[in-house]
């Protein structure tokens, strides 16, 4: 996966070294409209996770990223387990939570990540893991930080479309 077609993001190795910034600045502004005003629960369409939703996923998506990276540091390899993501909607009861601790613990998840991203050293960012997206296969950590901005530009749109 080297392009998002409906974001236009381009995914781009070295730009792994300003993911971590980047992931809190996207965060933060997610957080934002979380805060504001408006209809944040609602979904437009069925299949479409409602803002609020969006944003609780990003938030676990961060986390989960954290804990793959700091996997990677203490194993050659791992294995991903993938995160579960549809079910989480239902599981974690993403639709019931309260909008200011989501956004708060999105910008707190993304302080997190950046600090364990801003921690590796050059043999650490070329770290691989076996990744199950999009496809099965072997991935630096520098591609999994790329990926994860990638994640927040994709789903800050995605809430953008529905306040817009």
């Amino acid at each position: 996966m080297d392009r998002c077609d409906e974001c236009d993001y381009v995914y781009d190795g070295g730009d792994a070294l300003a993911a971590g910034a980047a992931i809190r600045a996207g965060a933060a502004e997610l957080a934002g409209l979380l805060r504001g005003g408006g209809d944040l629960t609602s979904r437009r369409s069925p299949e479409v996770w409602s803002p609020l939703e969006y944003g609780c996923h990003l938030r676990d998506v961060l986390l989960v990223q954290r804990e793959r990276v700091l996997l990677a540091r203490r194993e050659d390899g791992p294995s991903l387990v993938p995160m579960g993501r549809d079910v989480r909607v239902e599981h974690d009861g993403y639709s019931g939570q309260d909008r200011a601790d989501v956004a708060r613990q999105l910008e707190d998840a993304a302080l997190l990540f950046a600090n364990v991203l801003g921690r590796l050293d050059d043999a650490a960012w070329d770290r691989t893991v076996i990744y199950n997206y999009p496809e099965r296969t072997a991935r630096t950590l520098r591609w999994v930080a790329v990926h994860t901005r990638h994640e927040v530009v994709h789903h800050l749109l995605d809430v953008q479309r529905q306040l817009s």
